[in-house]
């Protein structure tokens, strides 16, 4: 009777147990299916750089691909089969593809549908113009340890392979400099630590801060997983970290190495010289230099307005830090996530002034779900003013002008402007620099 008593509740507990997993199942695939028509509502999107395609005849839905996901609702069962279903929030950690017990998992650049144009290199990242490399997010690694990597060998290549050939490796001549690395972000602060690191004189330069497209994840983001180590510096404390432990790092990387570094600068052509030396030009002027390493990102040069008084200094195309803007009349120009997601931060912080946005559609059709109730209820809370259907046609020192869809003007007090409405491709610069790329289309 005992027995028989104890087999029943342990069959209720099973039962039970086995409806409550259930019912988590099919909340996670709601979840899940929402987030994947969130995405493609948003159009025709890709991953920017290794991505996981799954093989669904081999696919038998474990579910350790969802797991192992650093990055979280990347990938997903939905109707019992892993699913790519927000391409956008991945950056090739690889992770479910050596989680997959059967290999339906493989990783990919682009879809069938819509390719990705990535730079021609060897295996040491060089490109086929000689002395000059690729290294990190901009060749399609978005993945932080990956970019570390490659660009310590790529300096490596500097220091030893033209030895291989029975060369000298390239040294700058009549003042140039041994190597110019462009970008500094994991990938160009590793280049530029090891070739410090052996006596070379290098420059390290980038268009904004120190620390690259990390500054720009949202606040607290897990960036790190693992050991890390870095030339000259040694070893990364902590097997996790988040964005402000690395951004943190990075500050005490450049406090004790004292690696050259300029920022503010903008990188716009590559030219070759007679003398075997590169001429890098920016808008700080031209510098020479025997190799160059591009660990440029992949963000692209911001995309401009066009319009009168962009140039003036109270107009960004970034958001680092909201407190920047305290006390300050700002208006973000924009509808997608960057735009949207900027001024809920300004409004979030409570310190500007007022937080208006301009965008030239009636609505925000170019956010994901959640960004979008987010930035409608901050508008109807009144912490956010919607300027829809209006384009910025002026910026002046306290105002801007803007137009609605009929044509008419209207003056709005401001003191700064974000303009946040894309970039140009990389792609496009890489080409102007003489360099080969090549379209994947699902390939390894």
């Amino acid at each position: 009777m005992i027995g028989t008593l104890t087999f029943s509740a342990a069959l209720v507990g099973a039962v039970l147990l086995y409806l409550w997993w259930e019912r988590s199942d099919r909340a996670k695939a709601a979840v899940a299916t929402r987030v994947a028509e969130d995405i493609q509502a948003m159009g025709d999107v890709v991953a920017v750089s290794l991505s996981p395609s799954i093989d669904p005849d081999r696919c038998i839905g474990s579910g350790t691909c969802v797991t192992a996901c650093p990055e979280k609702n990347v990938i997903a069962l939905v109707r019992g089969q892993a699913a790519l279903v927000n391409p956008l929030g991945c950056i090739g950690h690889g992770a479910c593809a050596n989680a997959c017990p059967v290999t339906a998992i493989r990783l990919v650049y682009g879809t069938k549908t819509r390719g990705v144009e990535l730079p021609i290199v060897d295996q040491n990242f060089q490109t086929e113009r000689a002395g000059v490399y690729i290294a990190g997010e901009l060749g399609g690694m978005g993945l932080i340890r990956n970019a570390i990597q490659q660009g310590r060998q790529a300096a490596e290549h500097i220091l030893e392979g033209a030895l291989e050939r029975g060369q000298l490796p390239r040294r700058g001549v009549q003042g140039a400099l041994d190597a110019l690395v462009v970008g500094a972000g994991p990938a160009g602060i590793s280049a530029t630590l090891r070739l410090i690191q052996a006596g070379l004189r290098v420059l390290l330069v980038d268009r904004e801060s120190f620390g690259g497209t990390i500054l720009h994840y949202p606040r607290a983001k897990l960036v790190m997983t693992g050991p890390l180590e870095l030339p000259l510096y040694g070893k990364v404390p902590g097997r996790q970290l988040t964005k402000e432990q690395l951004v943190e790092i990075w500050q005490d990387v450049r406090q004790k190495t004292q690696l050259p570094f300029e920022s503010g600068e903008l990188v716009s052509a590559l030219e070759a010289g007679a003398d075997g030396m590169w001429s890098v030009v920016s808008d700080r002027g031209v510098r020479r230099a025997a190799n160059v390493i591009l660990a440029l990102g992949g963000r692209g040069s911001p995309q401009k307005l066009g319009v009168a008084g962009e140039e003036r200094a109270n107009v960004a195309y970034r958001l680092l830090e909201p407190a920047e803007f305290s006390g300050q009349r700002v208006l973000v120009v924009g509808g997608g996530n960057s735009a949207v997601e900027s001024a809920l931060a300004l409004a979030d912080s409570g310190g500007c002034a007022s937080v208006s946005i301009s965008y030239r559609r009636a609505e925000f059709a170019r956010c994901r779900a959640d960004n979008r109730r987010r930035i409608e209820q901050a508008v109807q809370s009144g912490q956010v003013r919607a300027l829809l259907s209006t384009q910025l046609t002026e910026i002046r020192a306290s105002s801007v002008l803007l137009s609605d869809a009929q044509g008419r003007r209207a003056e709005l007090p401001n003191d700064a402007v974000i303009v946040q409405i894309g970039g140009l491709p990389p792609a496009q610069l890489l080409r102007s620099f003489g360099i080969t790329l090549t379209t994947k289309y699902g390939e390894s």
